[in-house]
C-alpha cells in the first residue's frame, strides 16, 4: 500500500452511474460528498497548494516559485512518457512508441508556455528576492538531469551535487549508466538491419557519445521510404519532435535569463548566461539533423 496516498479514497464509477446521477440531479452538478470532495482526493489539491514557501515578502516571488515547481512537474511528466518510449522500442513495438512520443512531444510544449509567466521579470524585479536563494539554481535540479540524460545529453560530473542526498544519488547514477532514449533507437536500428556497429550498441553508455555517419546513413535509408507503413521514418519524425521541442525549451530558457539578470554570475556557481550558451550547442539526437543533409 502507498503510505503516501489520501486516507479517503475514489470509488469507481460506471458510465451507466454517472448518466443515473446526472439524471436524477436534473442535470445539476452533485453538492454534498460524505467526505472529502472526490477531485481533491484524486488531484491532491490540499498538498499542492500548501508546497509554496516563498522566502521574501515580495509578492513576485510567488511567481517564480509556481513556475519552477510547476516545470519540475512537466520534467517528470516528460520523462515518465520518455521511459515508456523505451519500453516499446525494446519489445520493438514502434507503432506503439509514436503516441507517447507524442505525448512527450506536447508536455514540452507546455512546459516552453511555462515561461511565458516569467516575462513580467525585470533584473530590478528578480533582484528583490535573488539574494534570499543563496546557491539555489535551476541547475540542482535532478528531475532535468533525468531527462537530459534520457535525451542522450550526459555528464557525470553533473550528478556530484546530489552525492548527500543518497536515494536521489543513486537514481541519477543508474540514468547515468543506462542506455538513454538514442541508445534504444540506435539499438532498435540495429535490430532491422541497418548497419550500425556493434561499438554503439555495446559501450559505456554513462560516456559522451558523438555522432557516427553509420546511424546517420541509417537515416538517410529510413526516409527513402515516404510510405504510411514506414514506422520507423514515423519514429524520426516524432523524435526530431521531441528534440526541436526541447531546443526551444533551452533557448526559452536563456532568452528569461537575459531578461532577467542579463549576464550576471548564476546563483549556483555558473557564470549564467555562457553556460547555457555552451550547454545550448549539445544537440539533442544529432543524427537525425544531420541525416537531413543527404535526404
Amino acid at each position: 500500500m502507498d503510505e503516501s496516498a489520501p486516507t479517503a479514497v475514489l470509488r469507481p464509477a460506471t458510465a451507466r452511474e454517472r448518466t443515473e446521477r446526472a439524471r436524477a440531479g436534473g442535470g445539476l452538478p452533485t453538492l454534498e460528498f460524505a467526505d472529502r470532495v472526490p477531485y481533491d482526493v484524486y488531484v491532491r489539491t490540499e498538498e499542492l497548494h500548501a508546497l509554496q514557501y516563498p522566502l521574501s515578502d515580495d509578492a513576485g516571488e510567488m511567481s517564480f516559485l509556481v513556475i519552477s515547481q510547476v516545470m519540475e512537474l512537466y520534467f517528470g511528466l516528460t520523462r515518465f512518457e520518455l521511459r515508456e518510449v523505451q519500453q516499446l522500442l525494446r519489445a520493438d513495438d514502434v507503432w506503439g512508441a509514436l503516441l507517447p512520443l507524442r505525448r512527450a512531444a506536447l508536455h514540452l510544449e507546455g512546459l516552453n508556455a511555462s515561461w511565458q509567466g516569467l516575462r513580467w521579470m525585470t533584473p530590478a524585479d528578480f533582484n528583490k528576492f535573488r539574494n534570499q536563494l543563496g546557491e539555489g539554481s535551476g541547475f540542482q535540479s535532478a528531475m532535468y538531469r533525468h531527462l537530459e540524460f534520457l535525451l542522450d545529453l550526459k555528464t557525470a560530473s553533473l550528478i556530484r551535487p546530489f552525492r548527500r542526498q543518497l536515494d536521489v544519488y543513486a537514481e541519477l547514477a543508474d540514468a547515468l549508466a543506462s542506455p538513454s532514449l538514442w541508445d534504444d533507437v540506435i539499438a532498435l536500428l540495429a535490430r532491422h538491419g541497418h548497419a550500425v556497429p556493434a561499438e554503439l550498441t555495446e559501450r559505456d553508455f554513462a560516456a559522451d557519445r558523438p555522432p557516427h555517419p553509420a546511424v546517420e546513413a541509417a537515416w538517410v535509408e529510413i526516409y527513402r521510404d515516404g510510405g504510411p507503413d514506414n514506422h520507423l521514418r514515423l519514429l524520426g519524425e516524432a523524435l526530431t519532435e521531441v528534440a526541436e521541442q526541447f531546443g526551444l525549451w533551452r533557448y526559452r530558457h536563456l532568452s528569461a535569463v537575459r531578461r532577467a539578470m542579463g549576464a550576471k554570475p548564476g546563483s549556483g556557481g555558473s557564470n549564467g548566461l555562457a553556460w547555457l550558451e555552451r550547454s545550448m550547442a549539445r544537440e539533442v539526437f544529432p543524427e537525425l539533423w544531420s541525416a537531413r543533409t543527404y535526404m
